[in-house]
């Protein structure tokens, strides 16, 4: 028998009981005749001590023993002296006085402290993932997420959804991603994907009349990684028939809301029922449609202000465009280094430079103060309603988007610069009313926001014919402390508009059916109006866990540049198994 109980199980009601424990070497402490050990499992750790008088051949094995070395032991529980009590250990009112051991296993001196909690290059952490695993933080956010989809699993079924297994083996469908390509041995030429999403499948369960579907689906996608993004991640799929869009937001929201409140109550939900923003609400007002509503600073509209004002940037924008303002509370204090790092920041997102007005006691200073009126200046301040100690920002330009973009990630660094995002409040809301379309500069064309299956609202269907890029669709995102935790749309059930969509994507009626013939064909034999969403899981915990990267939830994730340092993935083949598999490498 390799242990009777857990490292972090016993308590001073074992009392004088014999006890055995396997488990990691975590700390060792020599002091002379007594040998202290923290050993270490997955519940926790116990004190344990050597002690001659007890055993001396267990004492003197002790004294070989180092950090990691895998132990079994036996011994006596002791309960500690008043006064010597670990109160930071849930063992801490025990130690085991031991009389047997057995080391299972050495260990070499490991390349980082797996006791202390001390800044490691990410790099090494990822190539020794298993190591980096027993740390205490990477534990815990495993065991939280375990925790997490567990109760995730139990609600989903407590309201009536079935999970169901979608294949990993797709038709290669694109829907704006690039996809992981695999070789079909059996058929030479031809190959698989991996799945961006169970999408088309999902929608399929609803015309097999599945009715309510779930899945805690893995999904890829052959993007340039980002520190919320992964090559292949988890997201809940869920799809529902005969519902409309309040219908799959009110059920998510009871979900979630019931999650956050029983997983992290240490954490307060700003508002329920979540507030919700139309796309061109939360654009204008807070710059991006993934808004942070844990402060407030919202951009202001000031285009009609300077039509015809003498800053030839501004009434340039504003005769075709946009112009926006920002007011930073306390900003007046910022250096001149700080402002040019705001441009430089607002530059990023598209914008071509950021002006601005301190608010100083003795009034507005800024360099573009000379093209302005001092009553075209007071109205500017009153529109910004900035005040002394105050700075307003602005970006111009003839693109919303890039107008409102360049200011809300202004917004979001001075939010941090003043510590106003606190990671103890969590900010929910439902973003509404998305474009059905952009437009693709790479294309030239027209491209799904979303994907080429979500509906379009019902009065704006003859508009695909006349205006497609100002239809709206029935699309729904949700977003949390400004990160998109989840998006999701009511479909098109119809294989008539779904065939409208897809000729005014540009797609050939040679590619249409292709591609989405099967789905089409579908469609013909009786598909329920259907809508779904899917939540970004590595996302949320992230979040939660208060955590700077998805790695730092994900036990074996790829590196920034989508590799896996543990196993050295992606990696060469055998020239015989690419001829197997009818591939040929050619060098460019």
């Amino acid at each position: 028998m390799y242990r009777t109980h857990t490292c972090g199980e016993l308590r001073a009601s074992h009392d004088s009981e014999t006890v055995t424990l396997s488990g990691w070497v975590h700390r060792r402490r020599d002091h002379g005749e007594l040998i202290f050990i923290d050993l270490r499992d997955r519940y926790g750790l116990t004190q344990i001590v050597f002690d001659p008088a007890l055993n001396k051949e267990a004492h003197a094995l002790a004294e070989t023993v180092r950090s990691e070395f895998v132990l079994k032991v036996t011994g006596k529980v002791w309960v500690r002296p008043a006064g010597l009590e670990n109160k930071e250990l849930a063992t801490g009112a025990i130690e085991v006085r031991i009389t047997e051991i057995e080391i299972l296993n050495k260990a070499k001196t490991p390349p980082f402290e797996i006791d202390q909690d001390k800044e490691v290059n990410e790099e090494l952490r990822l190539k020794y993932r298993y190591l980096d695993l027993r740390k205490e933080r990477m534990k815990n956010n495993l065991v939280f997420r375990h925790k997490f989809i567990k109760r995730l699993r139990d609600l989903m079924d407590e309201r009536g959804f079935c999970e169901v297994e979608t294949p990993m083996l797709m038709k290669g469908t694109p829907e704006g991603s690039r996809e992981f390509i695999v070789p079909a041995r059996l058929y030479p030429g031809t190959f698989y994907v991996l799945p961006q999403s169970p999408q088309q499948l999902k929608q399929l369960l609803m015309v097999s009349g599945m009715d309510k579907y779930f899945q805690i689906a893995r999904c890829f996608r052959d993007e340039d990684s980002r520190g919320d993004r992964q090559p292949e991640f988890t997201q809940l799929d869920l799809e529902m028939s005969f519902v409309e869009e309040e219908d799959v937001m009110s059920l998510n929201e009871e979900v979630l809301t019931i999650l956050l409140k029983e997983l992290v109550p240490e954490k307060e939900i700003m508002q329920t029922p979540f507030p919700r923003l139309t796309w061109h609400d939360a654009m204008s007002r807070f710059g991006t449609d993934k808004p942070d509503l844990r402060f407030g600073m919202e951009i202001r509209d000031v285009t009609e202000l300077v039509k015809g004002c003498d800053f030839k940037v501004f009434a340039d924008a504003a005769a075709k465009g946009y112009v926006k303002c920002l007011t930073v509370e306390g900003g007046a204090e910022f250096s001149r280094k700080e402002i040019d790092d705001m441009t430089e920041l607002a530059k990023v997102y598209g914008a071509k430079g950021l002006a601005y007005i301190q608010m100083e006691a003795d009034g507005p200073k800024a360099p573009i103060a000379k093209f302005f009126k001092p009553e075209e200046l007071e109205a500017l301040v009153k529109a910004a309603e900035a005040k002394t100690g105050d700075i307003i920002f602005f970006s111009a330009s003839d693109s919303f988007e890039v107008a409102c973009n360049a200011l809300g990630y202004v917004r979001l660094a001075c939010g941090d610069r003043f510590k106003l995002r606190d990671p103890k409040k969590l900010a929910l809301l439902w973003v509404t009313d998305f474009p059905l379309f952009e437009y693709s500069e790479a294309e030239k064309r027209l491209a799904s926001a979303h994907h080429p299956f979500t509906a379009p609202k019902d009065d704006q269907i003859a508009q695909l014919d006349t205006d497609p890029k100002n239809v709206l669709a029935k699309a729904y995102d949700i977003a949390m402390n400004g990160s998109e935790i989840g998006g999701g749309s009511i479909r098109i059930h119809s294989p008539i508009v779904q065939e409208k969509i897809f000729k005014t994507l540009g797609i050939s009626d040679v590619e249409i059916g292709r591609r989405f013939g099967h789905i089409l064909e579908a469609f013909e034999y009786g598909a329920p109006p259907h809508g779904g969403i899917a939540l970004g899981l590595d996302r949320i915990l992230m979040l939660l866990r208060d955590e700077p990267n998805i790695r730092e939830v994900i036990a074996f994730p790829k590196d920034s540049k989508a590799k896996d340092l543990l196993t050295g993935a992606p990696s060469s083949l055998p020239d015989e198994t690419l001829k197997e598999m009818h591939v040929k490498c050619v060098e460019e």
